[in-house]
């Protein structure tokens, strides 16, 4: 359990490492594919860089935080397979580090980060008009698809998929 726990926080980390990389040192409108719409919509494109080599810098945080991410993922796998997890445990393993995610997702990056400290308008002050006047982030509904569908289906399948070996 607290491994699971650990490496919920991992992702997080990781997770968190993405996003400031993309937003702070890499600034290409690409990166934000899963912005809300909204902001997609005003974004103006960055060709200059914030500093000699701050994109060679976001893209290292960036492949950091994919191998973070892959890493965690591959420890509760093979801890998983080494204790001999049931089915149920390799559902519970993998959709409490999943729930973990999406709810940090949605408390401190889009509520906090977004709304309260104006983190991302810091550097693309452009998107104030769209974000001003909000009391909750955006796109709550597939928000909470993920959270309580699509998640859960995927702990599910990869379970399955565990359990077959």
């Amino acid at each position: 359990m607290l491994l699971t726990i650990f490496l919920a926080i991992v992702v997080c980390a990781a997770v968190a490492r993405m996003m400031f990389a993309g937003v702070a040192f890499i600034q290409d409108t690409k990166m934000f594919s899963s912005a809300p719409k909204e902001f997609r919509e005003v974004l103006k494109p960055r060709d200059k860089e914030l500093f000699y080599g701050a994109k060679a810098i976001g893209w290292m945080l960036m492949i950091f935080s994919v191998v973070m991410i892959i890493g965690a993922l591959v420890i509760s796998v093979w801890d998983s397979f080494r204790c001999e997890y049931s089915f149920w445990q390799f559902f519970l393993r993998f959709v409490m580090i999943l729930t973990l995610y999406k709810l940090f997702d949605m408390i401190c990056i889009d509520y906090f980060l977004l709304l309260k400290f104006h983190f991302f308008q810091f550097y693309f002050p452009e998107i104030e008009s769209v974000s001003h006047g909000r009391k909750y982030g955006f796109n709550i509904k597939s928000q909470l698809l993920k959270l309580l569908v699509v998640f859960p289906a995927i702990s599910a399948l990869a379970a399955w998929i565990c359990t077959l070996f």
